[in-house]
């Protein structure tokens, strides 16, 4: 397949129950399953979907985590995606070595792709995990160029932008959004704005995936989306309560082909780079736009 080609993209909004791994791993493939019989070719899981979220303690999340690539769940889901030919991003509880890391495994049809590790902790999450220290990578799959983040990583703009411009076409996000502060009843949820804001601006296709639900008196958002790289939603916000999966095709090609705003401004390309950093100060190479 080319990256010209159009594709399905999945977004399996699920209910995680925190503790009991086997049965959200198993869930999980049960969507995976069904969202292949409807044709994705790209799967996105919530975050943390095989563990949940509220840990009571760190030697509870430490119980729960096991490795990536080699542990038993993302084993489950490399299997997933060879037998069913797709890609599966999904989160997951990381344990390397005494480290945790709220991580994301990448699973492909070939193997294991690569592995994601949130970058901006969120809450208590700083009792448990380490910031992720493996940056914004962005791999190179049959369909395009894909990078992930985590939740609140989409509250920073240089997420976004450091994907795009190391080439990515398509932002994958396992989440877990809970409510803002001061959020209105009426308005969208501040996380599918800045979804939206992020593609927009940096014309890029974002699929988030959202867990529904409440755990230990943390409820959760659900409103799982997919955005083009207008910014514009393709699919969703999902149900606020409902576990659901919500699809888009999509040309990822478009992403980079049809940038464009008007006859003058192009956001990448209007960068003023003689004012501020290429890359945000961060050293990484400079992809392709």
């Amino acid at each position: 397949m080319h990256a010209e080609s159009p594709i399905k993209v999945a977004c399996i909004q699920m209910e995680p129950k925190i503790g009991e791994k086997q049965a959200n791993v198993a869930r999980s493939l049960e969507k995976i399953t069904e969202a292949a019989a409807n044709g994705a070719q790209l799967v996105v899981l919530p975050e943390l979907c095989n563990s949940g979220y509220v840990f009571a303690c760190r030697r509870e999340a430490f119980a729960l985590a096991e490795p990536v690539p080699d542990g038993p769940t993302t084993k489950a889901w490399l299997e997933a995606a060879r037998r069913h030919d797709l890609v599966i991003v999904a989160g997951v509880c990381e344990r390397a070595g005494d480290a945790l890391y709220n991580s994301a495994a990448i699973a492909g049809p070939d193997g294991y792709v690569g592995t994601y590790r949130k970058v901006h902790l969120w809450g208590s999450e700083n009792l448990f995990f380490e910031p992720g220290d493996l940056g914004v990578p962005v791999w190179k799959t049959k369909f395009g160029r894909m990078a992930v983040a985590i939740c609140y990583d989409g509250w920073f703009p240089e997420t976004y932008r450091l994907a795009a411009l190391q080439g990515a076409d398509i932002l994958c996000v396992p989440t877990n959004w809970v409510p803002m502060p001061d959020q209105p009843a009426n308005t969208m949820v501040m996380a599918n704005i800045l979804t939206m804001s992020g593609a927009h601006s940096n014309s890029m296709y974002v699929a988030a995936a959202d867990r529904v639900g409440v755990e230990r008196n943390q409820p959760f958002l659900g409103s799982s989306l997919i955005v083009s790289h207008t910014g514009f939603p393709l699919a969703g916000p999902a149900s606020k309560s409902d576990e659901d999966i919500i699809y888009a095709e999509l040309n990822l090609s478009d992403a980079r082909s049809k940038r464009v705003l008007n006859s003058f401004n192009q956001p990448l390309r209007d960068r003023r780079i003689d004012l501020y950093d290429e890359m945000l100060g961060t050293g990484i190479k400079r992809g392709w736009y």
